[in-house]
């Protein structure tokens, strides 16, 4: 059965393979890229990237039942290695506990805090979808100026990930065919 606990497991498996080719990208980029103003909300990509991770933080302390405000005009992460770093783990361990919980918690409410800062309820199911889909309007900013300043332009749509998948699934199976020990 492919219910709320399904649909957001692939999701975040989403985010970590979009994360991953938005990453390759700015390997193209120089660091003094990254951290110049480009026009963005947080004007630089490395600050863009770091409010992605701010969000996903945050988000998954409510999840958590142990909602908390960030500074999202601080810079969180200086060093663009400890960045990526911390958004590949993060991403991935907001991945592992969503497997971990049970099918009825997509359908609970939950505490975020609110525009004014006081916790407001909001179903586990819309903050996921909130911080998976803010995830991806980040990504595009990101990739935007990336692309202006002579980086690759990834494929990060979904269907190139579900597709993806696909291939990397069929090449597994014909793999578990084969006898290793034969021959």
């Amino acid at each position: 059965m492919y219910g709320w606990k399904s649909h957001f497991v692939i999701q975040a498996d989403y985010q970590h393979w979009a994360n991953e080719a938005m990453l390759a990208s700015l390997g193209h980029l120089t660091p003094d890229s990254l951290t110049s103003d480009q026009g963005l909300y947080f004007r630089s990509i490395h600050h863009t990237v770091d409010h992605m991770l701010t969000v996903l933080k945050e988000g998954m302390a409510c999840l958590q039942g142990e909602c908390q405000r960030l500074n999202h005009w601080q810079l969180h992460h200086t060093d663009w290695g400890e960045l990526q770093s911390a958004l590949r783990h993060d991403t991935r361990r907001l991945q592992t506990w969503l497997q971990e919980q049970e099918e009825d918690f997509f359908e609970r409410e939950i505490a975020v805090n609110g525009a004014d800062g006081r916790p407001q309820p909001m179903w586990a199911r819309d903050l996921l979808t909130h911080l998976f889909t803010h995830a991806a309007h980040c990504r595009g900013q990101v990739i935007a100026a990336a692309c202006r300043l002579g980086a690759p332009y990834p494929q990060l749509a979904f269907s190139v990930y579900r597709r993806e998948m696909e291939r990397l699934l069929n090449e597994l199976r014909q793999g578990e065919g084969r006898n290793p020990t034969a021959g």
